[in-house]
Order: structure tokens, then sequence, then C-alpha cells
């Protein structure tokens, strides 16, 4: 992980963002907003939501905007020249790439969800850009090659993930991937548990795509919530946080915390365990890593110590949790591995989410595509994207004959 020297005068930054009609994107931009004298939005990206990166445009008017898919594209250049707005749109991960290299970007906001979103991020890394990152995939798909892309095009990257951010807030300042050298014992990542923390393991079987979603304290997307039920995110989180700070797999530890007010801790070589606290709000880490090394008003509440009634921790149960114990098992195996599981997951989350299967099938469906996809090295990207594009074919599969052998019911 590397970490910028701190400039004189706070330099006005100019941003690319990539994701922007996301939650992530949202946030984003209100902190942007509140602070005109020091972020400038030079280009705006995301998938397919015409209607949503054209009511942005008209609001901060970027030179650029993009959409991977070109008929989306070209319904937001219709609208931009029915406004008289004179933003330049381009299409396709042609058109990505270029909004996240730009000469004038200087920073890049990476939350483009999926394996799109990896294309652009690494070439912004290639182009030496300060990188606020939030897509899993650079990491989970192809971590060997993108943090070699970072070191190699000199790009700062700091991490956007609540946990990670506090990871990042704290290890000493000038933390360089190796957690030998600065005396760090152990990082632990912090889990609420999500909303079946407490569900008898028995029922988990007959629970609904809606309480999978309806998060205890975060507002999020229906995947991502899912993932949280399930704590696959956590586990994904594990692998990036192996390739974002150097740790070993047996040096990264998950703790289950309900009231998700500590985000993260890391554990010295001499006792002492460092956190960071805050209100569940994603502005936070945000304005931590757009203002870095600075700080400044995210638009977050104060935390209020003496009215929080207690702060609990727990392990977590991996037979109530078990694609916690598939991640470790990926990272382990290293490869194309960590890439088949976040494949798998994502084909199997969106067939529970469509009442295909059930939410106990994910786990089944990510262990069964572990089991039968070999494992190969990541030398260049294309592996790690062949890799998705192979566990999504399998898993589908899988999804298939469960679907039709009748295991879900109405």
């Amino acid at each position: 992980m590397s970490r910028s020297a701190r400039c004189e005068g706070s330099p006005m930054r100019r941003i690319a963002v990539l994701g922007a009609t996301g939650s992530i994107g949202d946030s984003t931009l209100d902190v942007v907003a509140r602070h005109p004298q020091r972020f400038a939005v030079e280009a705006l990206a995301a998938h397919t939501n015409a209607d949503k990166l054209a009511d942005l445009c008209r609001r901060f008017r970027p030179p650029y905007a993009a959409l991977s898919d070109g008929d989306a594209a070209q319904a937001l250049q219709r609208q931009l020249a029915r406004d008289g707005v004179p933003t330049r749109v381009l299409a396709g991960p042609e058109g990505l790439a270029e909004v996240a290299t730009l000469p004038a970007v200087d920073t890049v906001l990476a939350a483009i969800v999926g394996a799109a979103g990896l294309p652009p991020t690494l070439a912004a890394a290639r182009a030496g850009k300060r990188i606020l990152l939030a897509n899993k995939e650079a990491l989970v798909l192809g971590g060997a090659v993108f943090m070699a892309a970072v070191d190699a095009g000199g790009a700062t990257l700091l991490p956007i993930d609540s946990e990670h951010n506090a990871i990042f807030q704290c290890l000493p300042a000038h933390y360089a991937r190796d957690p030998r050298a600065a005396g760090v014992r152990r990082i632990l990542l912090t889990a609420s548990g999500g909303p079946f923390r407490t569900r008898a393991v028995a029922e988990l079987a007959h629970v609904t795509p809606d309480e999978a979603c309806a998060h205890p304290n975060w507002t999020m997307g229906r995947k991502i919530s899912v993932d949280s039920a399930t704590m696959m995110n956590k586990g994904l989180e594990v692998i990036e946080a192996h390739w974002l700070f150097g740790a070993p797999r047996e040096a990264i530890d998950v703790v289950i915390h309900p009231q998700s007010v500590v985000h993260s801790l890391v554990e010295y070589a001499d006792g002492s365990v460092l956190a960071q606290l805050g209100h569940p709000d994603m502005r936070t880490p945000i304005a931590q890593a757009l203002a870095f090394p600075d700080r400044i008003d995210a638009g977050v509440a104060r935390l209020d110590l003496a009215g929080l009634a207690a702060l609990a921790f727990e392990a977590p149960d991996t037979a109530r949790f078990p694609c916690l114990a598939l991640a470790y098992d990926a990272l382990a195996a290293g490869g194309t591995a960590p890439a088949f599981l976040n494949a798998a997951n994502e084909v199997a989350v969106a067939a529970f989410l469509a009442g295909r299967i059930r939410f106990t099938d994910i786990a089944a469906a990510c262990a069964e595509t572990l089991a039968r996809a070999a494992v190969g090295p990541v030398a260049t990207i294309d592996d790690a994207l062949a890799a998705d594009g192979q566990a999504r074919r399998l898993t589908h599969g899988w999804v298939e004959g469960r679907a039709n052998a009748g295991r879900v019911t109405a």
C-alpha cells in the first residue's frame, strides 16, 4: 500500500468517478459537493444507467462521461445534447479506460461493480493515478497483477471499503505492505454478522430474499446485503486485505461486532490494538481517502461514545457462515481460486434473489464450483477473466440442476 506525501496548499483534485450512479458514487459526489474548492469532477462513468448519469452531468458539468453499454451511451448523448450540456460521451470498455486515464484526472474513484470495473481500474493503476478503490474484483480476481501495475505505474492506492480504510488509518504512516517490518501481528476485520447472526441455523434454508436484504446497520444494494448475510463479503475482504496490506492468511482474522461502530483493528507485536471507530456511513472512508493526508467534513454525525450502550465482539460461527471458510480456502489455494469463488457467488446470489435457489444453496454452489474448477496461475488479467467465465458456466449449470430438481418452492 502506498501513501502520498502531503502537498502544501491542499491542491484542487480532479476526479473521475467510475460507478457514479451507484451508492458509492452517490456518497462520493455528496462529499465532493461539500468541498467545491478542493474537488472538481472531470469525468463520470457507469454501466448502463443513462438517466441517472444524465442528471449527474447536468449537476456537475464534467468534461467527460462514459457508459460501458453502447446503447445507453447513445441515449445519454441524446439527453445531454437536448439539454445543452457540453459533456463529451464515451462508450464501451474503451470509454471507461479513457476516462480513467485522462491527463487532467489525478484521482480515480473505482466503484464499478463486477468484472467490468477491472480493466479501467487496471488502466488507472498503469497510468499512475491516485486510486480510491471500491471495486473488489481488482484484488479478488487479479490481486497479483493489479498490485504489480500499481507498483510499476507509481499509483497511489487508497481503500474505500470501510474495513480496509479503517485498517489503513490504523497502520503506520509509511507502511509498505510488510507487516513484520512494521511490527504488525494481526489484522482484524470486523463484521456485523448481518440479519441472521442469531437465527437458528436450521431456519436459514427458508429465509427470503427480503429478509436477507434487511441489514441491521448499513443501507446497501441487494447483492451486497446478501453477501453480508452469508458473510461472503467478509471472506472476500480477507482476500483483499491480503493484497492490500501484504498480510499472510494466518495474520488476518474476522471478528463479529454487531454494532458496526468499530470498523476494523490492527494488533501490534507489543500488544497494542488500534481501532478506527465511527458511524456506519460510507462518506467517512470516502472523505478520508479523497482528502488524504488532510481531514475534511464528510457530513457525518459525531459519534457519541457516552451514548453507546455497549460494544460487543464474538468469533464467527463457520457452521452458520460457511462462505467465510470458503474464502479462506480460496486464498490458501491461490491462483484462480478467488476468481472462481467470486464468480460462483455472484451467480448464486442472483439465483437466490430471483427465487430459484435457497439461501443455504449459495454456499453449496460456491463449494461445488471450487471443487470442480482446476486452479491455475493468474499471470495476466485475461487469466482472471477466463477463470471468472469458467466459474460462471459451472455455477449456472449447478443452479439449473438445483432449480429443475424442484428444491425451491413458492
